[in-house]
């Protein structure tokens, strides 16, 4: 089997080297199918490496947006039906099993770790706000752009904090109650930041806004718990089938944004992609040095350094989409989204193999 996986890596490099001298540009009538099976052949083959296969989501992820870029009307519009309309109901779909692998006891961290909780939101909620309002400054995008930004800066954590929090040797309960924690503070948190910081470049219904996160989060959230108390363990094709629908959803929700922005991103795609890296990277930055300063210990730091620099992604394009506007503020969360897989990964698996001082979880 690992032939199989050394033969398709080779394969991969080879389509992409060919897409390259092809031309990436988006005139070239074979580039697109030659770095569309690139990837994809190349996310197959990562499956291979223990190494390696954590970037696999990502790069067919990047399968994903390439297609749209290249091929965007199959991902706007089949017949009468636009596509648009599917990004709420898949988010509250991943929302629900967010629930599903939830619990009560997934609070209880707030009174066993309350300085570890309070620190960390803290961080979460001001860092990355203020944080996206001053690139977004710095880059002057449009409007609707920048709005996007400070979305992205102002949604809480997602679920990927968790795992990454896991691979560094982090502290994996921590981080579980600060996702759900932030969470369920978003319907307030988020609308308060866009208000006070995105209403200058686009109008900001605060309680629309609200109540819009609601849907999107809380209440699929509140299902999946109610799930959880009910059928544990009396379905277990659910807790295999959640964590499958959520990684399609979300790549066919950024395809969408992908398709829907395509000419935004033609312009503004590479400026974007540097925001998002240079925001991203500051948020594990300042959140692990500012939890250093106050000597928190190794694995708390680590693990608020992920939930501070790894946003929902998903949920600010929710957002975008509800304030019908997909197209150019979503282009932030999507941009943003895909990219803090990469760097999470970059990081906890460098993390990994440096000791915490601590005693290492099993």
């Amino acid at each position: 089997m690992k032939k199989t996986y050394t033969y398709t890596l080779f394969i991969a490099l080879a389509l992409l080297v060919a897409a390259a001298i092809a031309g990436i540009g988006l005139n070239s009538p074979i580039s697109g199918p030659l770095l569309i099976a690139g990837l994809l052949l190349l996310a197959f083959a990562f499956r291979g490496s223990e190494k390696a296969k954590g970037y696999s989501y990502s790069v067919v992820i990047f399968s994903s947006v390439a297609a749209a870029m290249y091929y965007p009307a199959p991902f706007q519009q089949i017949g009468d039906f636009k596509l648009g309309t599917l990004i709420v109901p898949l988010l509250q779909i991943i929302m629900f099993g967010m629930g599903t692998s939830m619990s009560i006891k997934d609070f209880e961290g707030v009174v066993k770790m309350p300085k570890g909780v309070g620190v960390g939101l803290l961080c979460q909620f001001t860092i990355m706000p203020l944080l996206g309002f001053g690139i977004a400054k710095l880059f002057n995008f449009p409007s609707e752009i920048a709005a996007g930004i400070i979305l992205i800066g102002s949604a809480p954590s997602g679920l990927a904090s968790n795992v990454m929090a896991y691979l560094a040797k982090a502290n994996v309960a921590l981080s579980v109650t600060m996702t759900a924690v932030a969470t369920m503070l978003a319907p307030l948190m988020t609308p308060l930041w866009m208000k006070l910081l995105a209403g200058q470049y686009v109008p900001i219904e605060f309680w629309g806004m609200m109540w819009s996160i609601v849907k999107i989060v809380i209440i699929p959230i509140i299902g999946g718990l109610i799930f959880n108390k009910l059928f544990h363990g009396k379905a277990p094709w659910v807790d295999k089938a959640m964590p499958l629908l959520s990684m399609a959803g979300i790549a066919i929700i950024i395809s969408i944004i992908t398709a829907s922005g395509r000419d935004a991103l033609l312009t503004y795609g590479v400026v974007l992609v540097f925001a998002a890296l240079l925001h991203n990277t500051a948020g594990y930055f300042l959140g692990y040095k500012l939890c250093k300063a106050i000597k928190l210990p190794e694995r708390d730091c680590r693990t608020i350094a992920f939930e501070v620099g790894m946003q929902n992604g998903g949920l600010a394009s929710g957002i975008a989409q509800g304030m019908g506007k997909v197209a150019t503020m979503g282009l932030g969360p999507s941009v943003f989204g895909s990219l803090m897989n990469i760097t999470g990964s970059i990081l906890a698996n460098w993390w990994r193999d440096k000791p915490t001082g601590e005693k290492d979880p099993k």
